[in-house]
């Protein structure tokens, strides 16, 4: 069964101590880098161009966006690390709000996104790192797919799930041209509707 997002809608911010929205029944977090098209991704999953603002500047989103889909479960905008140029004091907030929402017994699944054209790097290691130690499933999404060949994306994103010390599996995903979306939407499905069958 296809998932269909018949709607898509922004709920609230929240940073360290903030109140968090009202829970779901599931909630998939979507983390990453910062510039490595999580907003796009959010945007390109909901067939919705402005829903999750992107930017061209990296370390734009700094607190956890909550976006409620079909009425039912949410899908939640992580802030990137990894952004040089933040200062000291504002990676270290980043770590504390990425500690107290991972921790926090809410998050059903992780959807973690890394650049198809680059190897993981040491902060990519370490967020996986985070992912496994708090026992979260999660789904390795290597993004930015369109800017290889078709025939290299495949080998390129399991690739780079190897090198990350994940079993050799990404999906090869385009927010551009949707290659990979099917597929996503299939999993959301899966996570959303886990007592169905799914053929």
């Amino acid at each position: 069964m296809d998932l269909t997002i018949k709607s898509a809608r922004f709920i609230t911010s929240a940073g360290i101590g903030s109140e968090l929205p009202e829970r779901r029944p599931y909630e998939i977090a979507i983390v990453g880098k910062s510039n490595v098209g999580k907003s796009s991704l959010i945007n390109s999953l909901c067939g919705r161009n402005k829903l999750a603002k992107t930017s061209a500047t990296p370390g734009k989103t700094r607190l956890i966006n909550f976006f409620l889909l079909n009425e039912e479960f949410y899908l939640v905008d992580l802030p990137g690390y990894g952004y040089a140029a933040a200062p000291k004091a504002e990676q270290e907030k980043w770590g504390r709000l990425m500690e107290e929402y991972l921790s926090s017994g809410r998050v059903s699944h992780i959807y973690m996104l890394i650049d198809i054209r680059h190897e993981p790097t040491a902060l990519d290691r370490q967020m996986f790192g985070y992912i496994i130690y708090y026992g979260i499933p999660y789904t390795l999404i290597a993004t930015k797919a369109d800017k290889l060949a078709k025939t290299k994306r495949r080998q390129a994103a399991n690739a780079a799930a190897k090198l990350l010390g994940a079993p050799p599996y990404a999906v090869a995903y385009s927010s551009e041209t949707g290659d990979g979306r099917e597929e996503l939407l299939n999993r959301i499905d899966a996570i959303v509707h886990p007592a169905e069958e799914h053929e």
